[in-house]
C-alpha cells in the first residue's frame, strides 16, 4: 500500500516533492556527454561540488549573455604556472571578459609561456637545496627556472628604458606595453597580455609590488639613479581611479573570481567606494553593486578570511546586489585546476565560441 499523505501520529505532514515543486537529480550517465557541456551539465544535475560546478556555468552564461553587464575577472594563485593561461586568453577573446584583477605573479609567470618559454614538473628527487643552486623555482610540483625570469626582466628593463620620465606608471600601463611588445613580437603566440591588449581588456595588479615585475622596476629604479637619469614615478591610484572610472559607467556588473585574495577584495571595494562618493557628496550615484558573481576557491568560509567569504556576506558590506533582488551568484569549492577548464568550456560551447574536438 502507498504511504499515507495526511498527518502522522507525530503531528508531521509528508509532503510530496513534485507537488512542492522540488527539482530531481539525477544519476551521471557519462554515455549520454559527448561535449563539455553535456558532462557539465549532467553534473549540475547531481550533488556536492559536481552541482556546484552545474551551476556556476549557469551563472557564468547569465553574465556573459547579459548585454548590459561588465564582466571583470580576478585571479590569485599559481595560475599560469598551473597552465591555465590559455583559459584566461579564451575568456579575453570571445569577449566575455572585459577587465582583468590578478596578483602580479600570474601575470608575470605568463609573460614566461607567452615569449615561448616553459615551466617543468618537478623531480622529487632533487631536493630544494639542489633545485636553488640549479635555479629552479619550485610551485609546488612544477618548476619556473630562473633563467625564465630573468628574460622576463630583460622584456621589462627594454620597455621602461623607452617610458618618458615625466610619464607616471601604473600597473595598467606596464600591462598594456607588455601585451603590445608580445603583440609586435610573438604574433604566433598566446598570452593573457597579448589578449587583452589585443582586445583593450586591461590588466590590473593592485599588489605590483609583490611581484616579479614590481622587483624588475625596483630594479630599473636603482639603476636610473646610478646613471643619473629621472626616476619614475609609480602611482597606486592611477590604477584605483582608472578601475573605478570604467565600473561607474556600467549598467550591471559581473565579477568572476578564481582564488581569493587582493584581486578579489580590490574588485569588490568598488561598490563601496560608489556608496560613499554618493553619501559623503561628491557624485549623485545610485547603489553600484555586483549583480552576478562565480567564485573558485577551496578555501573554507570558517576560516573568516575574505578569500573563503561567502557572497551573502558581501551583501551585507553593499558589494552584492541581494538573491531577493535578483542577484545571482555560483561558489565551487574546488581546486581551479579541475573546476575552471570544465566551467569555462561548457560556457563557451554553450556561446559558440568554439566546438568540441576543434
Amino acid at each position: 500500500m502507498g504511504r499515507q499523505q495526511n498527518k502522522t501520529v507525530t503531528g508531521r505532514v509528508l509532503h510530496d516533492p513534485v507537488k512542492d515543486k522540488l527539482r530531481p537529480i539525477f544519476p551521471l550517465d557519462l554515455s549520454r556527454c559527448r561535449t563539455i557541456d553535456d558532462l557539465v551539465r549532467a553534473m549540475g544535475n547531481t550533488a556536492f561540488t559536481g552541482r556546484q560546478i552545474g551551476d556556476a556555468a549557469d551563472v557564468l552564461e547569465a553574465m556573459a549573455r547579459d548585454k548590459d553587464c561588465f564582466v571583470v575577472m580576478t585571479l590569485s594563485g599559481a595560475l599560469t604556472v598551473g597552465k591555465m593561461g590559455l583559459i584566461f586568453c579564451d575568456l579575453v577573446e570571445s569577449g566575455v571578459v572585459k577587465a582583468i584583477v590578478s596578483t602580479g605573479a600570474l601575470v608575470a609567470h605568463g609573460l614566461v609561456e607567452a615569449t615561448g618559454r616553459s615551466h617543468f614538473r618537478y623531480d622529487p628527487r632533487m631536493d630544494d637545496k639542489t633545485l636553488f643552486e640549479a635555479g629552479y623555482n619550485r610551485v609546488h610540483d612544477s618548476l619556473e627556472p630562473e633563467l625564465n625570469l630573468d628574460h622576463v626582466e630583460e622584456v621589462m628593463q627594454r620597455l621602461l628604458n623607452e617610458w618618458k620620465a615625466e610619464e607616471v606608471v601604473c600597473s595598467w600601463k606596464i600591462h598594456r606595453r607588455i601585451g603590445e611588445y608580445l603583440h609586435k613580437n610573438f604574433a604566433d603566440r598566446r598570452g593573457i597580455l597579448k589578449s587583452a591588449f589585443e582586445h583593450n581588456v586591461p590588466v590590473f595588479v593592485p599588489a605590483f609590488s609583490d611581484s616579479e615585475l614590481g622587483i624588475d622596476f625596483a630594479l630599473h629604479k636603482i639603476a636610473r639613479r646610478r646613471d643619473n637619469r629621472p626616476v619614475l614615478a609609480f602611482d597606486p591610484f592611477e590604477d584605483f581611479e582608472k578601475f573605478a572610472g570604467i565600473m561607474l559607467e556600467t549598467k550591471r556588473m559581473g565579477i568572476f573570481t578564481v582564488g581569493g585574495g587582493v584581486p578579489r577584495n580590490w574588485s569588490q571595494q568598488f561598490g563601496v567606494y560608489a556608496e560613499l562618493l554618493a553619501r559623503r557628496g561628491y557624485k549623485d550615484l545610485p547603489l553600484k553593486r555586483y549583480n552576478y558573481g562565480v567564485r573558485i576557491c577551496p578555501e573554507p568560509v570558517s576560516w573568516g578570511g575574505l578569500s573563503g567569504s561567502t557572497y551573502t556576506e558581501a551583501v551585507s558590506w553593499g558589494k552584492f546586489v541581494p538573491r531577493e533582488e535578483g542577484g545571482q551568484f555560483a561558489e565551487v569549492f574546488d581546486d581551479a585546476t579541475v573546476a575552471l577548464p570544465l566551467i569555462v568550456g561548457a560556457v563557451l560551447e554553450r556561446l559558440g565560441h568554439f566546438q568540441h574536438g576543434k
